[in-house]
């Protein structure tokens, strides 16, 4: 994938010019569709006006659902996700996020007025990407994933995020990304020094209207 070219979005403002940004990362086999609906939910009223930006990963065969072709930012290989990883394919993604970033960067909106957030797939990308990013954001929403390539995230990591405060969530009856998965990404996140607020709720690989609410209250925090 050229990583010049940028990925199609479905664009959300919650008001004219736009001064902060939300980009969300959807899962795998979905699109930008899939969250675009929780930005009324979230209330943002007395945030400045905010640009969601939820983009389509690209298209691929992925290995654990027989090869079959689907929106995906990485091939997943087994179903415990982490024992062999798709290292090229979570890089290209992690350089097609950062053009995004970049995009909004030329329309006015600085990093640090960006919050990443994304969910399973998504939430894997947020964390791979910020946790490498060069320039500052407001923070990370991590739902229902795990931090990819873990062994590596100490090397490759960027000081400039190290103080932005990450919020994860997970279900506690998540058959998809088991929670031990989200936990133990929690752990390498806080030994590296990262401000981790952690949330479980008693739901599957999804979101509940509690989260919704306390995804809310994050954004109102580092966006406002």
């Amino acid at each position: 994938m050229s990583t010049t070219a940028l990925l199609e979005c479905i664009e959300i403002e919650t008001g004219p010019n736009p001064e902060r940004a939300v980009i969300w990362l959807h899962g795998l086999g979905a699109d930008g569709n899939d969250f675009a609906p929780l930005v009324p939910e979230l209330g943002l009223t007395d945030v400045p006006p905010t640009r969601f930006v939820f983009p389509h990963a690209p298209v691929r065969p992925v290995t654990i659902n027989q090869g079959m072709a689907m929106r995906a930012w990485y091939d997943i290989f087994t179903p415990d996700l982490v024992r062999r990883e798709d290292e090229a394919g979570v890089r290209a993604s992690e350089q097609a996020i950062g053009a995004l970033i970049a995009r909004e960067n030329g329309r006015g909106i600085a990093t640090s007025n960006i919050v990443l957030a994304g969910f399973s797939q998504g939430s894997a990308m947020t964390l791979h990407t910020g946790l490498r990013l060069p320039q500052k954001l407001a923070g990370m929403i991590a739902l229902s994933g795990y931090l990819p390539l873990a062994a590596l995230a100490e090397a490759e990591r960027h000081d400039a995020n190290r103080d932005t405060p990450i919020f994860m969530a997970h279900g506690t009856m998540d058959p998809v990304v088991a929670i031990d998965r989200a936990e133990a990404s929690r752990q390498a996140l806080e030994k590296m020094g990262y401000p981790v607020s952690w949330h479980a709720y008693p739901m599957p690989h999804s979101v509940c209207m509690e989260e919704v609410q306390d995804i809310a209250a994050f954004l109102h925090k580092v966006l406002a």
